[in-house]
C-alpha cells in the first residue's frame, strides 16, 4: 500500500496545486453545505490541504508518528463544523482528484490502496474528535498589542479559559479582521494560569491574516482559538541534549520552551542558534539573553545573514552557521521559521551528518 501510494503521488506532485482546485470543486459539489465552513478567499485552505498531503505521504509508513498527528488535525477540525459525514465526501472528493490527475499510473490496485489509507485517516480524526470533551475552540480577548517594528508586532491574548497546549505547540485563531480565514500562531509563553498567550506576528506577503493582526489588531478584539497541534517539544526528564534553531518569528515556539524550562534548576543544556536578515530582525534577542543570564544550562547564538556590520553575532544564513559548529548527531534538534527556512535546514544538516530521527519541525508553523 505504502509503495502504490507513493508512486503514484509523484506522479500527482508536479499537478499539486491543480489537484487541490479539483479537489474542493469536486467537494462542494458533492456536498455544498461545506462551503459555508471556509472563507471565500480559498488560497491557504489549498496551500494546507497540500501541505497536509504531503505529510501524510511522508508518514504513511511510520503509524507512530501518523497517528497522533491525525489524532491532533482531527480535535482541531471541530472548530469548522465538521461531522462525520463529511469525510464521505472529502474521501470521494480526494480520489477522484488523484485518479484525475494520476494517468496511467492509477489503476484498480492504485484506487485500492488510497481508499484503505484514507479509511484510516478519516477513522483516526473522527474518533479523536469524538472522544475530545473539551470545547472545539477558546475564546480569547486581545489585552495588548505593540507594534516592534512595521512588520512584527507583540499581541497577548487572556482565554475565557487556560488552553492546556505544550510549549512549543502552535494553535489556530480567527480574528475579527478576517472572518472564517483561520491561521496558525505558536504561543511563546508557557501556560499560565490566567490563560494570557503571547504571540508573535510577522507580516509577510500576501498574507491576508498577518497583515491585518500586525496593522489593525485591536485592545478587546475576541478570537477564536482552535486545538493545540504539533508535536515539537522537551521533555526535560527524558530529552537529550537540544539545539534549537530559529528563524524570525520561528522564535516564538522556542521562547515558550525556554519559558517552561526556566522553572527548573537542572534541564539537558540548550543552543538556540536564533537567525535573520539583519540584526533588527532579532526582535526577541535581549530577552533571550537575559534568561540565558540566570539559566547556565542555556546558551544563545544569534545569527544574521545580510548585516556585515554588526559585532557579537554569527554571520551566514542559520544552515551554514548551524553545521559550522559541528553535526549535532547526539542532540535533539527542533526547526522552526518559514518553510523555505526549514527545507534549507534539514536538508543541509542531512548532508553534515545529522541523523534524520534526531530532527524535528511541525508542517503548518507558517501561512
Amino acid at each position: 500500500m505504502v509503495r502504490l501510494i507513493r508512486e503514484s503521488f509523484e506522479v500527482v506532485e508536479p499537478q499539486i496545486d491543480e489537484v487541490a482546485k479539483f479537489f474542493y470543486g469536486m467537494l462542494f459539489s458533492l456536498s455544498p453545505a461545506t462551503r459555508e465552513l471556509f472563507a471565500a478567499n480559498m488560497e491557504v485552505q489549498r496551500s494546507r490541504l497540500l501541505r497536509a498531503l504531503v505529510h501524510v505521504i511522508q508518514m504513511v509508513d511510520k503509524p507512530d508518528e501518523l497517528l497522533p498527528f491525525l489524532h491532533q488535525l482531527g480535535r482541531d477540525h471541530r472548530k469548522f463544523g465538521v461531522v462525520a459525514d463529511h469525510y464521505e465526501a472529502v474521501g470521494t472528493a480526494l480520489l477522484a482528484s488523484i485518479k484525475k490527475h494520476a494517468g496511467d499510473s492509477w489503476n484498480d490496485t492504485v484506487e485500492r490502496a488510497w481508499a484503505e489509507a484514507y479509511t484510516v485517516m478519516a477513522s483516526a480524526m473522527t474518533e479523536a474528535a469524538a472522544a475530545d470533551d473539551g470545547p472545539a475552540w477558546y475564546t480569547g480577548e486581545v489585552i495588548h498589542h505593540e507594534r516592534l517594528s512595521w512588520d512584527v508586532a507583540v499581541i497577548r491574548v487572556q482565554t475565557d479559559h487556560p488552553m492546556p497546549y505544550l510549549p512549543g505547540q502552535y494553535v489556530s485563531v480567527e480574528v475579527p479582521q478576517r472572518p472564517r480565514l483561520w491561521r496558525y500562531l505558536s504561543p511563546a509563553n508557557a501556560p499560565a494560569e490566567d490563560g494570557i498567550m503571547e504571540f508573535h506576528v510577522r507580516s509577510v506577503d500576501g498574507g491576508w491574516v498577518s497583515r491585518a493582526l500586525v496593522g489593525h489588531a485591536r485592545i478587546g478584539d475576541q478570537w477564536r482559538i482552535g486545538s493545540p497541534m504539533g508535536r515539537m517539544s522537551v521533555d526535560r526528564e527524558e530529552s537529550a541534549d537540544v539545539l534549537m534553531i530559529a528563524g524570525g518569528t520561528g522564535v516564538a515556539p522556542m521562547h515558550a520552551i525556554i519559558d517552561d524550562l526556566a522553572q527548573y534548576g537542572e534541564n539537558p543544556r540548550v543552543q538556540l542558534f536564533y537567525g535573520g536578515r539583519t540584526r533588527e530582525d532579532l526582535y526577541d534577542l535581549e530577552n533571550l539573553q537575559r534568561i540565558a543570564m540566570h539559566n547556565p544550562w542555556l546558551t544563545i547564538t544569534p545569527v544574521v545573514e545580510n548585516d556585515r556590520d554588526a559585532v557579537g553575532v554569527e554571520h551566514g544564513t542559520l544552515p551554514e552557521v548551524v553545521t559550522r559548529f559541528g553535526a549535532w548527531q547526539d542532540w535533539d534538534v527542533l526547526v522552526s521559521g518559514s518553510p523555505g527556512m526549514i527545507r534549507a535546514t534539514v536538508s543541509r544538516m542531512l548532508v553534515a551528518g545529522t541523523p534524520l530521527d534526531k530532527i524535528h519541525y511541525d508542517p503548518f508553523a507558517l501561512d
